[in-house]
């Protein structure tokens, strides 16, 4: 089977939690190369040290200068940045329409478009310059079908989705691709461990996630480019 991954060199934009570790861990796996950020210390290095041979940076990536010295020390060390997985992730909401707050749409704002923002803008030119290069977004369900109580988070992961695709257009005569993966929602050990109880109906588990990001490196960057795949999403 082919391995697409093999010496691949791989950021990861929000590294730090079970996420981030699943994903570390499956990089790693297939023979990738992986850097991991995030702002949280304790967390990066609970994800790095599970994922043995990734590298992890702490980085602020609402700090676009830092994202930018980020993206350079990845490039400079390798000479060169074959994909950026995007998992800086967050929310907030309520059950009714008078529920959301500017308040967190702010935070919203920050956590899922601004640091979406920094990382690309960073890393787009040596993503296109590489002949396997990969974007990847984690997006949710709700970007298209938001409900009353949900409106600040999904207008922050449509904006996420619409700055992909113009992403995915300026890779267009590349060999590079910008993918959004679009999800229900996520769930891990621990969050079954918490509510053991819970279904978790159409919840995507990190591991299964993990395998979809790797995925990418063997499909072609023409079915991937620009495209909105959704995992276990109707």
């Amino acid at each position: 089977m082919m391995n697409g991954l093999e010496g691949a060199v791989i950021a990861v934009a929000g590294a730090g939690g079970p996420t981030g570790r699943a994903v570390l861990e499956r990089l790693v796996g297939a023979g990738a190369r992986v850097y991991g950020a995030d702002a949280n210390a304790e967390r990066l290095r609970a994800s790095v040290d599970a994922a043995p041979g990734a590298r992890g940076a702490v980085v602020d990536l609402l700090d676009p200068d830092a994202t930018r010295r980020w993206a350079e020390e990845v490039e400079r060390e390798h000479g060169r940045v074959d994909g950026l997985v995007h998992l800086v992730g967050g929310w907030r909401g309520g059950k009714r329409f008078g529920d959301n707050s500017l308040d967190d749409w702010a935070l919203l704002h920050n956590l899922l478009v601004r640091t979406l923002q920094h990382t690309t803008l960073a890393f787009h030119e040596a993503l296109a310059r590489s002949p396997r290069g990969r974007f990847v977004l984690i997006s949710a369900a709700a970007a298209g079908q938001p409900t009353q109580g949900n409106a600040g988070y999904a207008a922050a992961k449509a904006a996420a989705e619409t700055w992909t695709l113009a992403l995915a257009d300026a890779f267009t005569d590349t060999e590079a691709a910008a993918t959004i993966l679009v999800v229900k929602a996520l769930v891990n050990d621990e969050m079954r461990e918490a509510r053991p109880n819970a279904k978790f109906a159409g919840f995507t588990d990190v591991a299964d996630l993990a395998a979809e990001i790797a995925g990418l490196w063997n499909t072609p960057a023409i079915d991937l480019n620009g495209k909105r795949l959704c995992l276990n999403v109707p």
